[in-house]
């Protein structure tokens, strides 16, 4: 008797519908938001207390509050979300900081037109515009600055 591997290639649509209702994929979605939420906290805290305390102008207190919290919310998602502490910070980092901007360009570009075009009231065209941000800055985060393969 010889020991034979068979592989069998499942159809795409088979497998991404695999992937998408993995039990662990909506874990680390959920691990994803919670992380997010502390950063949200962590950037209206450093832009409050900036503005408010230290009295700093408060376009340089948030940027400030960004920094904070794009710096909070990397070291979480690398370790708690994506467990992906065996990579090279740095690389990763500089993958986060980009699909960040890429997310946050597809947040300003989303606000945009709910605000201009669909003529939406500024602060609910955030939240929408949130929305549809979060999934592109989960995507790259997991395909990408914390990948597997990207680790070295």
């Amino acid at each position: 008797m010889t020991d034979e591997i068979v592989a069998v290639r499942l159809p795409r649509r088979t497998r991404v519908w695999g992937f998408v209702t993995h039990p662990s994929l909506s874990r680390q979605v959920a691990r994803f938001l919670c992380v997010g939420a502390v950063g949200y906290v962590v950037n209206l805290a450093v832009y409050a207390t900036s503005v408010h305390v230290a009295t700093v102008e408060y376009r340089v207190s948030a940027v400030a509050a960004f920094a904070c919290a794009l710096a909070t919310t990397f070291v979480l998602n690398r370790h708690f979300t994506f467990a992906a502490g065996g990579g090279h910070p740095a690389a990763q980092a500089w993958r986060y900081l980009l699909v960040n901007l890429v997310g946050f360009a597809t947040n300003l570009v989303v606000l945009q037109v709910l605000v201009e075009r669909a003529a939406l009231a500024k602060v609910p065209s955030e939240a929408i515009a949130a929305v549809v941000a979060a999934p592109v800055n989960f995507a790259g985060q997991r395909l990408w600055a914390f990948a597997r393969h990207a680790a070295a």
